[in-house]
C-alpha cells in the first residue's frame, strides 16, 4: 500500500498531431495501422536507433532498429512498466496495459542535459511482501520487497543552484491510498494506506498519493547540500485499517532522477 506528500505534479502531455493521440508519459498511438512501435527524439522527431526497451515484469528486452522501430513480442495483460534507455537521453518509463498496446504507439524521449542527475534506473519494490491481490497492480509486482525504506545518495553540483531541481520518479504502481482507491486504481474496499513519504537529507518533502508516470517533487533549495552528496529516501506507507501490527503498503517504482524544469 502507498502514498505521496506536498508538491507532486503528474505531467500529462496532451497534443493532437495529424495521426496520433498523445497519452500519458510521452506516448502516442497511431490511428493508421503499422506493425511496429517506434522511439523518436522528443524535440526533433527523428527516429532513435538501438534504444533499449524493457518490460521488467516480463523479463523482456528488445532494441529499436535503424528506423527507431520495435515490436513487443510479449503478452501484456495488466498495467505494467515499459522502460526505454538510450545514452545521452533522460530516463524514460511509462505504465502500459493491454488496452494501450492494441495499436502501435510512439515513445518520445528527451535529450539529457548537464544538470540532469541519474540516481537509479532499476525497478524497486518497497513494503513487506504482504499485500492483497486487489492492491493496485499487485499482479504485476516483479520482485520481492527490499524492505520499507529506499535510500540513495547523489552528488549535486553548485552549477544547479540557479535552477529549480525536481526529483522525478518515472513510474509507480501499487499505491493503495484513499485517493488512489477513489480514482479506481485498486479494488480494495475495506482498507487503505497512508502515502509513501519522500525525504531529502532526512527532511520530509512530499507524499506520493497516486500511481502514475513522470511524477515530479520539488527539491527545496534550502535543503540541498551543494557540491556534496545528498540522500533521497522513500518510505512505504502503512495499512491504516490494521492495528494489530505494522502492515506496510507494497508498491514498485523505477527510474529515479533529478531534473531541472
Amino acid at each position: 500500500m502507498k502514498k505521496v506528500f506536498l508538491s507532486i505534479v503528474i505531467c500529462l502531455f496532451v497534443t493532437i498531431p495529424a495521426n496520433a493521440t498523445v497519452m500519458q508519459g510521452g506516448v502516442s498511438q497511431s490511428q493508421t495501422y503499422t506493425r511496429y512501435n517506434k522511439v523518436i527524439d522528443k524535440t526533433t522527431k527523428i527516429p532513435i536507433a538501438n534504444a533499449k526497451i524493457t518490460v521488467p515484469s516480463q523479463n523482456y528486452t528488445t532494441y529499436s532498429n535503424k528506423n527507431g522501430e520495435f515490436q513487443l513480442n510479449t503478452s501484456i495483460y495488466k498495467p505494467t512498466f515499459l522502460s526505454v534507455e538510450k545514452q545521452n537521453y533522460k530516463p524514460f518509463s511509462v505504465t502500459i496495459s493491454r488496452h494501450s498496446t492494441t495499436q502501435p504507439f510512439t515513445l518520445s524521449i528527451e535529450k539529457s542535459n548537464t544538470f540532469d542527475i541519474k540516481i537509479d534506473s532499476d525497478l524497486c519494490h518497497l513494503g513487506d511482501n504482504n499485500y492483497s491481490g486487489y492492491s493496485a497492480n499487485a499482479g504485476e509486482f516483479k520482485s520481492r520487497a527490499v524492505g520499507p525504506v529506499y535510500k540513495k545518495n547523489f552528488y549535486i553540483s553548485r552549477n544547479n543552484f540557479t535552477k529549480q531541481n525536481y526529483l522525478v520518479i518515472g513510474s509507480i504502481i501499487g499505491i493503495d491510498t484513499a485517493i488512489a482507491r477513489g480514482m479506481g486504481q485498486n479494488k480494495i474496499t475495506n482498507s487503505f494506506a497512508s502515502p509513501p513519504s519522500v525525504y531529502l537529507n532526512g527532511v520530509k518533502i512530499a507524499e506520493i498519493k497516486v500511481n502514475g508516470d513522470n511524477q515530479r517533487i520539488k527539491l527545496p533549495t534550502s535543503l540541498i547540500k551543494w557540491n556534496q552528496n545528498n540522500t533521497i529516501s522513500i518510505k512505504a506507507g502503512i495499512n491504516l485499517m490494521q492495528t494489530a501490527y505494522i502492515d506496510y503498503d507494497d508498491f514498485e517504482f523505477m527510474n529515479v532522477s533529478v531534473q531541472v524544469f
